[in-house]
């Protein structure tokens, strides 16, 4: 049942991560524009190597930034429009690597460069294997992350991809937008 999304009319930025549940941003990004969200992409270069910047595309029927270098990029919406467009910034999937670089500030893809000029709120969606999810590290980097205001979701425990189990899956993107909702 459709009900009136807090999310009609946003605009919602979505930085995919190069993980295996890359492919889950692609209902992510469904289910936003179904909640009458304009959404706006960006991946890292590895995320074009789970799914192509097409899908997501055709999904949210906008150009995807994913090279900074590429001039067309910046008259269509490269990171600095895509900042400023934002009402909220997504990372999902936020990888290990991904968190690490976000809260060391780095700016070397279309997803970190976006995450350093936003000034909307940030949710951050982990997935990534369990053993690395429990390590002090990333615990660390999300703790730094979370005192600089930033929010998160998840991960969800289960099955993971590699045949682990415990927490570390990307939750699911209708928990996705509902907390992309109340915020």
């Amino acid at each position: 049942m459709a009900h009136d999304s807090r999310l009609n009319k946003r605009t919602v930025v979505v930085g995919v991560g190069g993980g295996i549940a890359a492919y889950k941003a692609c209902d992510l990004t469904r289910q936003l524009v179904k909640a009458k969200a304009t959404v706006r992409v960006a991946m890292t270069v590895s995320a074009t190597r789970f799914v192509s910047p097409l899908t997501f595309q055709a999904l949210s029927g906008a150009s995807v930034l994913v090279d900074l270098l590429d001039p067309a990029a910046d008259q269509a919406y490269g990171h600095l429009g895509l900042a400023r467009a934002a009402d909220l910034f997504i990372v999902a999937p936020a990888t290990a690597d991904l968190i690490a670089r976000l809260r060391a500030g780095m700016g070397d893809d279309a997803v970190t460069t976006t995450a350093l000029a936003v000034t909307a709120p940030i949710l951050l969606a982990p997935a990534m294997n369990t053993r690395m999810w429990r390590s002090a590290a990333v615990q660390e980097n999300l703790r730094v992350l979370h005192e600089r205001g930033w929010y998160s979701v998840g991960p969800n425990s289960g099955e993971l991809a590699d045949g682990d189990v415990g927490p570390g899956r990307l939750a699911e993107p209708d928990e996705i937008v509902a907390a992309a909702e109340r915020l």
